[in-house]
């Protein structure tokens, strides 16, 4: 690849059929979120199909998942919140497992799309409203009216909040989507400069293990920011889930 930006181009693999006038084709994109949810899907079932007393290593890692974003869930939204543990828990391994397939080399990062991060955002904010108004009704708008706030500055203080509430899809998306696109595209600056130099000769490989060291380093932070990501964003889902439980200020 001559440029960093390359990796993230969404190639065509085939097309479906056409509806609407629009194409329907299977994508690198469509194609690496199929193969996270098969991992998924597979590692969950294969690992918990035996439920051991006793669990194995696999067992062990599917039982720290759970409680992982269970204790997530917990702290955020309270024991209500455990009705969306399995929205969380998909949102969580989903986002995970596509970001750490994304450090593979010559392979694609999904979430390095803001289409594809914007509408999994999009998912929780209309989760957020749908629920709100079906569990609240129009009491799910006392969101937008803080308690305690002097009526002569209240219509301010509402509208900056209805506004915060407009802008988290944004916030949600955007942040996922950042920082997984600004990673990669350094990784594979570095990462260029090593054949770049090498090609120099002698001179060029003692120059080139600078750059090497470098991406090594920084492969290794993206396996804590591809982790920490999906975090931000499972945890981030919770606090805005608690705000449909629980509308008061």
């Amino acid at each position: 690849m001559a440029s960093p930006i390359e990796q993230f181009e969404i190639v065509r693999y085939f097309t479906i059929g056409h509806v609407g006038g629009h194409e329907i084709a299977v994508t690198n994109s469509a194609l690496f979120m199929a193969i996270a949810v098969t991992s998924i899907s597979a590692f969950l079932i294969g690992s918990t199909s035996a439920r051991g007393l006793v669990p194995g290593r696999m067992q062990s890692l599917a039982e720290i998942s759970y409680e992982f974003v269970a204790n997530t869930i917990r702290s955020t939204a309270g024991q209500d919140g455990m009705r969306f543990f399995p929205f969380v828990f998909t949102l969580f391994m989903f986002v995970l497992i596509l970001n750490m397939i994304g450090i593979i080399p010559f392979s694609f990062t999904v979430t390095s799309h803001i289409a594809i991060t914007l509408s999994l955002a999009l998912m929780v904010f209309f989760t957020v409203i749908g629920y709100g108004f079906w569990k609240h009704g129009v009491r799910f708008l006392r969101l937008f009216v803080p308690s305690g706030v002097p009526i002569y500055i209240l219509p301010l203080v509402s509208l900056i909040e209805v506004i915060s509430f407009l802008s988290r899809p944004i916030s949600h998306s955007v942040r996922l989507f950042a920082n997984m696109l600004a990673g990669h595209i350094t990784l594979k600056v570095f990462a260029s400069f090593v054949p770049m130099l090498a090609g120099l000769g002698f001179i060029g490989w003692v120059g080139a293990t600078l750059p090497l060291a470098l991406t090594v380093a920084i492969t290794a932070l993206e396996v804590l920011v591809a982790f920490l990501q999906a975090y931000v964003f499972a945890i981030l889902t919770c606090i805005y889930l608690n705000d449909a439980i629980h509308p008061g200020h």
